[in-house]
């Protein structure tokens, strides 16, 4: 019988090491790495992934606009290259230089991009539907105003839009908010005045659209810069719709409790009295 050596334990030690490698290689092979989704070295999504979560994230969406700035953190490139594909596809059109417009089947055939919003989706700074053009987009009116309006932060109006209707001055802390939050605070500001609805109905829809917590809390944190009236009347639906103590108290304790504010047709809201509603 030949006796092993040191170097013969180390040469088996080797090979055994190198078997194991071989069969965990193997494995991640059949589920799928290399080969399926790839991860490149800085742990961000390869072209492939990127372009993958680009088209998930247009094809479950409704009609809207897109940019590439919606899809931050993905490689540039890889977000041009797919939204092309996704135009070439007829999943998308091309409705101004880097804004694409995802249409939707209706009643009456696919759903168009007004040319003002199509502008407006290429202005690159914050925008908010607001009046006709809010109450519209939230689901109550159905009326398309002649002309589209929007609130802007800050003064500077865009100059894409000179046919719309713009509100400047609006605080600078709605610039994390989305269209839809904005649109909200807007009809707020407004009191519900461009809503076709009557008012029941009014107060019932504004209450769905805030009936997600994580909403309400980030209006409340933007509203702390809007007119008291805002404040009070957000108040009083978070207080009707059983919010947080926490934000609705944020809410509270920026009013000045000897101020009356006018409500319009929210004030059949429950607690309006006891936010201050005239």
């Amino acid at each position: 019988m030949w006796a092993v050596g040191e170097n013969d334990k180390s040469l088996r030690h080797a090979t055994l090491l190198l078997s194991f490698l071989s069969i965990k290689l193997a494995k991640l092979r059949i589920l799928g790495y290399p080969g399926g989704m790839s991860v490149e070295p800085t742990g961000k999504p390869s072209s492939r992934s990127a372009a993958q979560v680009v088209r998930k994230r247009v094809l479950r969406n409704d009609a809207r606009f897109w940019k590439h700035a919606d899809f931050r953190g993905l490689s540039p490139a890889a977000v041009a290259t797919e939204l092309s594909r996704l135009t070439r596809d007829g999943e998308l059109e091309r409705v101004a230089k880097g804004v694409y417009y995802r249409a939707v089947p209706t009643a009456f055939g696919a759903s168009l991009p007004s040319a003002s919003a199509a502008a407006a989706a290429a202005v690159n700074v914050p925008l908010y539907p607001a009046g006709l053009s809010a109450a519209n987009m939230l689901g109550l009116s159905t009326q398309n105003p002649g002309r589209a309006e929007y609130a802007v932060p800050g003064r500077s109006r865009p100059a894409a839009l000179a046919g719309s209707i713009i509100h400047t001055g609006r605080p600078v802390a709605r610039r994390k908010l989305s269209g839809e939050d904005g649109a909200i605070l807007e009809l707020i500001r407004e009191r519900g005045r461009s809503s076709d609805l009557p008012p029941k109905e009014t107060v019932r829809r504004v209450k769905h659209l805030l009936a997600d917590v994580e909403r309400y809390q980030r209006l409340v944190d933007a509203a702390l810069e809007e007119p008291p009236r805002v404040r009070a009347i957000l108040g009083a639906l978070g207080q009707e719709l059983e919010m947080p103590a926490r934000p609705i108290e944020k809410l509270r304790d920026s009013l000045n409790p000897l101020s009356r504010f006018d409500f319009g047709a929210l004030r059949i809201l429950r607690y309006a009295l006891e936010w201050q509603a005239k």
